[in-house]
């Protein structure tokens, strides 16, 4: 199966072509970064696979799901690191997984391991999300992911605000997720980092998508 197959995929914001006829294909155990300036549309593109926008145009199918007649059913299979971590800030880092445990229905014995492997201090798991600095959030953010074992991982600038142990940690996520068979698609400005983990490359311009050669 395909995790992920756009074919001329245009999604309008307030009447502007965020994507502009985007084509992409991506399969289970691939990494692929997407990489472009701001604004080229690479959150748009991964708001569009996470289910979160509607598809104006072209076709679009996300873990056997037709992003234009049941994007519902796309988002309890996918996890999303955007620039918002989607954190309750008057929840703690603990209680925020527990809500995402119960909705996607996996133990919530997990939480607990969850914020062990991002290295989040237990001083720390109790206090309200608002009062972590960024890059705290960042991780969990990041547990809530864990948590839910999506199919197929979208993370936008996935080493954003984190120092270089957070950074580490990203990778082996990202690594173990797509040995154990998850399509994983990363969204940056620059290659960086990011660039070492990706099986592939495509460069996102004006909302549309090319292929680029992997070195």
């Amino acid at each position: 199966m395909t995790a992920v197959r756009l074919s001329g995929a245009v999604v309008l914001m307030g009447g502007f072509p965020a994507l502009a006829g985007a084509d992409l294909e991506v399969v289970p155990g691939e990494v692929v970064l997407v990489r472009g300036p701001n604004g080229a549309g690479k959150s748009t593109l991964l708001h569009l696979c996470a289910g979160l926008l509607r598809l104006s145009e072209g076709q679009g199918d996300v873990l056997g799901c037709d992003l234009g007649a049941d994007r519902a059913a796309v988002r309890r299979r996918v996890g999303l690191l955007g620039h918002d971590t989607a954190l309750y800030g008057e929840l703690s880092a603990a209680e925020n997984l527990q809500v995402w445990a119960r909705a996607s229905r996996v133990a919530e014995a997990d939480v607990t391991g969850a914020l062990d492997r991002l290295g989040l201090p237990q001083r720390l798991r109790d206090v309200p999300t608002a009062r972590l600095s960024a890059g705290q959030r960042r991780r969990v953010a990041l547990a809530a992911i864990v948590v839910r074992r999506p199919e197929l991982w979208l993370l936008d600038e996935p080493h954003a605000g984190l120092d270089s142990d957070g950074r580490a940690i990203v990778d082996s996520l990202v690594t173990a997720a797509a040995a154990a068979g998850a399509a994983v698609v990363l969204a940056s400005h620059e290659t960086g980092p990011a660039g070492g983990l990706a099986t592939r490359t495509v460069t996102m311009a004006g909302g549309t998508l090319s292929e680029r050669a992997q070195s």
